[in-house]
Order: C-alpha cells, then sequence, then structure tokens
C-alpha cells in the first residue's frame, strides 16, 4: 500500500510486489485553508482502504509509518498490526499508528524513550535488503570501474538527490579527485548539473568520477566499495551503513532536521559518524573529507564503532514477529 502519485509504486513493483494506491494526506500543521481538502482525501482512503481489505482478507496489517498508512489503521483496526519504527523519533504519524498497534518494532533502543513503558516493544536494528551484502569490495570496485587502490567515497542524497550535498561536492570535486575515487548518486533532478561538471573535468580525473542519477541493483556494490559516505542522515543510514561498516559524514535535511538530527546524533554519539548542518555545507564538506583522509587511524575507529551497530537479522526478527501474529488469528 502506499499513496497515490508516490514514487514507492516504481520501486515496489520493480521488485514484482502488487501496489495499491489510496488517496491520502496529512493534517498535522496543515495550513487551515488545506485542511478540509485533506480531511476528504482522509476519507476517501479509508473507504479505499477497505475495499482493498475486503478483497485481499490479510491476517495482519504492517506499518511502516507515513500519513498514508492512517486510512489503513482505521479501516483495519479490528485486525492486529505491527507497527515498525525506522528512525530513532517517531513522527506524528507513526505515534497516531502505535494506537492501533498491537506490537511496536523499534530499530534501536533510543526510541523507547518515545513511547508508553507498558507498549509492546520490541527492538530489532534496521531491515536491510539480502541483496546489498552479497558483494565484496574487489568485486564491487570493478563493477562501477575504480581502478586504483585511493580511498573511495560515496555520495548520494536518497532517491530523490539532495542539492545542497550535490552543489558542495561538485564545487570541489577536481581538487578531492587529486586524492580519492567518487562514487556520486545524484538524483535525477540534479544529472544535468552533474553531466556539466563532468565537461570539465581532465581525462585522469573523469576515469576517478563514478556518477549516476540512480542505483538499484548496484546500490550493494557502490556500498561496499565505500571507504566513506557523505549522504543524508535517514533511517537507512541506521541499517547500512553499520552492516558494511562504513564512516560517515551526516547532513540532517534541513526541513526533516529533528528526525534526521537524531538519527545522526546517535552514531556521531557512537563515534561511527561526523555531523555537518546543511548550512555549512559549501565550506565544510571539503574540509571534513580531508581531515579525515588525513587521519587514517580516525576513520578506522569510526569504521569499527559503525560496525559494532550491526543488526544483520534485522529483517527475519520482523517477519517472524508478523508470522506470529498472523498465526495468532487461526489458533
Amino acid at each position: 500500500m502506499g499513496g497515490e502519485g508516490g514514487m514507492e509504486a516504481r520501486l515496489v513493483e520493480r521488485a514484482s510486489v502488487p501496489f495499491k494506491a489510496i488517496p491520502a494526506a496529512g493534517l498535522h500543521g496543515v495550513d487551515l485553508r488545506k485542511l478540509p481538502g485533506n480531511l476528504a482525501a482522509l476519507s476517501q482512503g479509508v473507504f479505499a482502504s477497505r475495499k482493498i481489505l475486503s478483497e485481499f482478507k490479510p491476517d495482519v496489517l504492517f506499518f511502516t509509518g507515513g500519513f498514508v498508512a492512517v486510512p489503513m489503521a482505521l479501516a483495519g483496526r479490528k485486525l492486529p498490526s505491527l507497527l515498525y519504527v525506522p528512525d530513532i523519533e517517531p513522527g506524528m504519524a507513526l505515534k497516531a499508528l502505535a494506537y492501533f498497534a498491537k506490537r511496536i518494532i523499534l530499530t534501536t533502543e533510543e526510541s523507547k524513550l518515545f513511547f508508553p513503558r507498558n507498549a509492546n516493544l520490541l527492538v530489532t536494528g534496521y531491515p536491510v535488503r539480502p541483496e546489498l551484502s552479497n558483494w565484496k569490495k574487489p568485486v564491487a570496485r570493478k563493477r562501477l570501474g575504480i581502478q586504483t587502490d585511493l580511498p573511495v567515497v560515496l555520495v548520494f542524497g536518497g532517491s530523490k538527490g539532495a542539492r545542497s550535498i550535490n552543489l558542495a561536492l561538485l564545487e570541489h570535486l577536481s581538487t578531492l579527485l587529486e586524492q580519492v575515487e567518487v562514487i556520486h548518486i545524484s538524483g535525477e533532478l540534479d544529472w544535468p548539473l552533474v553531466e556539466a561538471k563532468q565537461e570539465t573535468l581532465s581525462k585522469e580525473q573523469a576515469k576517478r568520477y563514478h556518477a549516476y542519477p540512480y542505483l538499484h541493483e548496484d546500490m550493494g556494490a557502490a556500498l561496499s566499495a565505500a571507504d566513506l559516505a557523505v549522504s543524508r542522515a535517514g533511517a537507512s543510514t541506521l541499517g547500512e551503513y553499520p552492516l558494511f561498516g562504513i564512516p560517515a559524514i551526516l547532513v540532517p535535511y534541513p526541513h526533516a532536521w529533528r528526525y534526521q538530527k537524531v538519527n545522526a546524533d546517535a552514531l556521531v554519539q557512537r563515534g561511527a559518524a561526523l555531523m555537518i548542518e546543511d548550512a555549512k555545507l559549501k565550506s565544510g564538506l571539503y574540509l571534513t573529507i580531508e581531515k579525515l583522509l588525513e587521519t587514517p587511524e580516525k576513520l578506522d575507529a569510526m569504521r569499527t564503532a559503525m560496525m559494532a551497530l550491526r543488526e544483520p537479522e534485522a529483517a527475519g526478527k520482523i517477519a517472524a514477529q508478523l508470522c506470529e501474529l498472523a498465526g495468532d488469528q487461526h489458533d
């Protein structure tokens, strides 16, 4: 299940999983002029969810947050449900969904602070796609065309990219490529900027710059090949970076500052990452990368700290909870 017009439809269908879209809209913090329309969308979403439930007849519901889940939670409130909280701090929609959930799965222990003590909570870690870990570093680097023994820096901003990260990288790209190889996943919107920058690179620099608008199957190769990552601090950083033991420079998205900063803070406090504010990125990114490259012992310590956070069995633990809840329906 997902929202109408969102990019999740394309990603879910790519994984050969059936997808159904429902109308939905947020209510918290919404302009009063938009509130009637959003309430109408919520009502339509509940009716659409009831129709899907009557056709699919599920034994259990699984929610991962977002306002799009609220109509389904209302329509399926009599069914057992499992709520997974990806970020450390839950958003308003997740807090609302918690009232419907029979069990709540958390990525980290810190999330327990945001729920009542009597809630049925279980910490599993962040689930990652199993195919991500199929890559070995030498094979991954060969796949991506990395030919030197220089450190590899992975830079990306999520599925839609991150303009401030892209611009900060491109400004210092020529200088950076004298010291490292760069894997840059820019997102579709900024791809023209990347192509224009590529035209200005020397032949040797161009060989060390591996740019893509987006990666699907080869994302595991990019993560496996990397010695250092630069990215936003979305929930996936709590699972994917520990899986590969990648030290990180995290730049919380300013418009989701609170949630991403909490994620970043958790990794920084454990010595696994550094954090740069988005507003300081332009001047701070290159200097931070350069300083880390000059102190390999710091990078090694960050790598060890990140690896200590690995939870490779998270997906299996969540699946086991779902199977148990579904089984309860037939006891």
